[in-house]
């Protein structure tokens, strides 16, 4: 099976999963919509927990590479590289928002322990590689001494807020009920440019 059919059934997945649940979705069902014969799918992934897993493992990887581009490069100062992390996150969340929804979901109903400690352990692989832009900042005193975990839970926290409801977000954001904050470029911006002005305000020398 070639890692583009892998994608593929990966990708079916995660439609189905923020569709109807994690509980909600059978392997017959995955199957179908991948277009694939279930032991197809208990072959290459064993079970839907290993799936979801496999799922999990995928974006990460995605995330982290990218986080790593921008943790090497050394033609951006630290504060831009912030902005970079700042920019790559809301990007990458808002234009998978029903993702995004599944993990959250997951995280706070810890109903399969494994499953929740694999998402914890990855995401907690891409911390630290945030972690070490802001300590290096710190070191060269280019940046305050402020608590790098706290500083990017601020970025997550902001995002995780807007992600939590649509419904919300547009009272928050005085918008009518059938306005999509998550495929509007000009909120994303807005995210963006916020997050940009906390961060700098924070972690800058002054």
């Amino acid at each position: 099976m070639s890692y583009d059919k892998k994608e593929h059934i990966i990708n079916a997945a995660m439609e189905l999963f923020a569709e109807k649940g994690f509980e909600g979705t059978s392997i017959r069902d995955l199957a179908s919509k991948a277009d694939v014969n279930v032991a197809m799918v208990n072959y290459y992934f064993g079970s839907k927990d290993k799936l979801f897993e496999a799922m999990v493992e995928y974006k990460a990887s995605y995330m982290r590479d990218r986080l790593e581009e921008i943790a090497a490069d050394k033609t951006k100062s630290d504060i831009e590289k912030m902005d970079a992390v700042i920019e790559t996150y809301v990007n990458r969340i808002l234009s998978q928002h029903h993702y995004h929804r599944i993990i959250h979901q997951e995280l706070m109903l810890k109903q399969r322990e494994d499953v929740h400690n694999h998402i914890i352990n990855l995401f907690s692989k891409n911390t630290v590689i945030i972690k070490s832009i802001i300590e290096h900042g710190i070191r060269k005193k280019v940046f305050r001494k402020v608590d790098p975990e706290l500083t990017f839970a601020s970025i997550l926290g902001t995002i995780n807020q807007v992600m939590l409801s649509k419904a919300m977000c547009n009272q928050f954001i005085n918008k009518e009920k059938d306005f999509n904050p998550y495929t509007d470029e000009s909120f994303k911006k807005r995210i963006i440019t916020h997050l940009k002005q906390l961060i700098h305000s924070l972690v800058l020398q002054h």
